[in-house]
């Protein structure tokens, strides 16, 4: 199988990023030509912004034809200063057609700092809902706010958290970290309750994705959902794509959840994926002449430097697999540990890697936020614990007790402790090998980085389905950051795995906080997200939980929120006072 090239992504990248217009003031506002006149559209996916600088945003719709009609549909905008569009600043006109799925893109040049914007849509007298967005303050800056989500799983359950975290004020930006859909079929994955609460996927779409019509069917059903068009009309998005973009797993040139022998290449399918992310996702490219990189940098004035990673597509080589190191006698440590230990292993890819670490060295924010996909702290648990989740072992709940217990001792210093008793908690695995633990000679280098470099490092993440919250140390024991993690919006997490009865969920997430040492907060069951505020003195973070997915009435759960800081200068998470 070949590698990926730049210029696979050069081609794919242009016809994705081909229906992008460019906005530069007040032209006219058409959506009316007479190529158009007659027609029958709607605009059935809603409105969209992203990636917004301090001088422009991207402006996002879909055009949905009504009729059988092949030809181009001309679309018009409109962006405002106030809710009424009586204060147009910017207008004009750009065409769609089926190569890009009508989709359109607008990028909205020569706007003010740290300001508010209405837009609009037209195309064949029909009228779009109205979207609110802003660009990014410059110079000094009191507060930055985001919301931070992930995963969301359409057969799984309703969308709740976006309908949620559509009613935050204030906010900056919206920081999607990937799994925005799912490529399975409504059975492929927590979707046992899909009928019962009308969330099969439609019939013409009810595969796992392979082709580009079948990711842009599937992205076109997800932005049917009312909850997820009224955040994205709310706020910008930054976003990023995960494995569940293209296929589980997913590493540079493969995925646990692609077989070639029965579905073809993966080139193939990770490009048609990637053209359907382009189209639907309000992203721009991150530099005008290389659409290959997703990765890039937003400054909100002197507070914050944001840098959003790719740690799936670009540069990832393939995971670790315990089982590969499985013995009669368990597993063959030695062997693992070397792999474990490759300095060539790579998440990032050397090019990103360098790039993150010379944004980092010359950013002078006051902090320095990753906003990337996977778990970056040290999650570590027992040897013996970790085969009992691996194995979904029936006894884990009693094992976990026990442990807890004698790592109590342990932290006491215990003198009764034996020596077996002692190497029962502290022999310790990663618990996860798709995340950072499974690449650790990068993440040494890059929180040494930051460490060197005195920087303030905040590090978001998704993916598990969970939220966590982490003291980032290096192996020396150095303070370099903390994590803060999102739980998902509709799937399921450690409690499917844990097989947890709902009463036991506080006691085992105390007890797996107590045996990683790094951990500070885990959240093992609800679905939710994550709203993190940044002022010069303390970053916060604030988990919200809805208390149900599974159910389209819903409340905010207060009795599990959780609010942690940390204060400029540390890189230690503390509770808030």
């Amino acid at each position: 199988m070949r590698r990926v090239t730049r210029r696979d992504f050069l081609q794919i990248s242009a016809l994705g990023l081909g229906a992008v217009a460019v906005s530069t003031g007040l032209s006219g506002c058409g959506g009316s030509s007479s190529s158009s006149r007659g027609r029958k559209v709607g605009f059935r996916h809603g409105v969209a912004s992203g990636d917004p600088l301090s001088d422009r945003v991207l402006l996002w719709t879909r055009v949905t034809p009504e009729d059988f009609d092949t030809t181009a549909i001309e679309v018009g905008w409109e962006v405002a200063t106030d809710a009424g569009f009586a204060d147009l600043v910017h207008s004009g006109t750009a065409q769609v057609s089926f190569e890009h799925d009508y989709t359109l893109k607008v990028d909205v040049l020569d706007l003010l700092p740290g300001s508010i914007y209405y837009y609009r849509f037209r195309a064949a007298g029909e009228l779009s809902p109205a979207g609110v967005t802003r660009t990014l303050p410059q110079g000094s800056v009191t507060q930055v706010k985001f919301a931070v989500l992930s995963c969301s799983n359409y057969p799984a359950g309703y969308f709740n958290v976006y309908a949620e975290a559509a009613k935050e004020q204030g906010l900056d930006a919206v920081l999607h970290l990937g799994d925005y859909l799912y490529e399975y079929d409504s059975q492929g994955y927590a979707g046992e309750d899909a009928e019962a609460m009308g969330r099969l996927l439609p019939a013409n779409n009810d595969v796992e994705l392979l082709t580009l019509l079948d990711y842009r069917r599937r992205y076109a059903h997800y932005r049917t959902d009312t909850d997820l068009q009224a955040l994205h009309a709310s706020a910008p998005f930054i976003a990023v794509w995960d494995d569940h973009e293209i296929a589980n797993d997913t590493w540079r040139e493969g995925a646990e959840n692609h077989d070639p022998a029965t579905e073809g290449e993966f080139l193939a399918r990770k490009l048609q994926a990637l053209q359907a992310y382009f189209e639907w996702m309000p992203v721009r490219p991150a530099m005008p002449d290389d659409e290959e990189i997703i990765y890039r940098s937003f400054d909100f004035g002197d507070l914050v430097s944001l840098h959003m990673l790719d740690t799936r597509v670009i540069g990832r080589d393939e995971q670790l697999n315990y089982a590969d190191y499985l013995t009669a006698d368990g597993i063959n440590l030695p062997a693992f540990q070397a792999a474990m230990g490759d300095p060539n292993r790579s998440l990032l890819g050397a090019e990103q890697r360098l790039w993150l670490q010379n944004q980092l060295m010359s950013s002078a924010a006051t902090w320095q936020v990753l906003g990337q996909q996977v778990l970056m702290a040290r999650i570590h648990m027992p040897a013996e614990m970790l085969q009992g989740v691996l194995a979904q072992d029936p006894a884990l709940i009693g094992l976990i007790a026990e442990l807890t217990e004698l790592k109590g001792r342990y932290l006491m210093n215990d003198p009764n402790l034996t020596p077996e008793e002692i190497a029962r908690v502290t022999t310790v695995l990663p618990y996860n090998l798709d995340a950072w633990d499974g690449y650790v000679v990068e993440r040494e280098t890059l929180l040494g980085t930051a460490h060197a470099a005195s920087k303030n490092l905040v590090v978001l993440a998704g993916d598990t389905h969970n939220a966590w919250a982490s003291n980032l140390t290096d192996m020396d024991g150095n303070a370099a950051g903390v994590e803060f993690a999102t739980a998902s919006v509709s799937s399921p997490g450690l409690e499917e795995y844990l097989q947890l009865p709902p009463e036991m969920v506080p006691t085992a997430e105390q007890a797996i906080s107590l045996l990683v040492d790094d951990l500070h907060y885990l959240n093992a069951n609800q679905r939710g997200y994550l709203l993190v505020t940044f002022t010069a003195t303390e970053a916060r973070a604030d988990w919200r939980y809805v208390s149900t997915v599974k159910a389209r009435e819903y409340s905010l759960d207060a009795s599990r929120a959780r609010s942690l800081v940390v204060q400029a200068g540390s890189n230690t998470l503390s509770e808030l006072v």
